[in-house]
């Protein structure tokens, strides 16, 4: 799966569970970026990427990543 891909998917699920139908992600999008993206849904958002994509995440994984474009990184190692 290509970048321009996981991308694609991401946003999907990114809308889905922010509830944000015109949302759209880049590699510099952080929470701080997003409205409704808190520590709560920032769990469900990881659930949801974890369950989308076949792949599991480690706590550290997720605690170091700083932006989209590192978790959309860190989903195309692991895919």
């Amino acid at each position: 799966m290509d970048q321009a891909q996981i991308y694609a998917k991401l946003t999907s699920v990114f809308r889905d569970v922010l509830d944000e139908d015109d949302l759209a992600l880049t590699a510099a999008t952080t929470a701080d970026d997003v409205d409704g993206w808190d520590s709560l849904s920032h769990i469900r958002l990881v659930l949801a990427v974890s369950k989308s994509f076949g792949v599991k995440f480690s706590a550290s994984e997720i605690g170091g990543l700083k932006n989209v474009g590192e978790f959309v990184e860190l989903i195309q190692k692991k895919s």
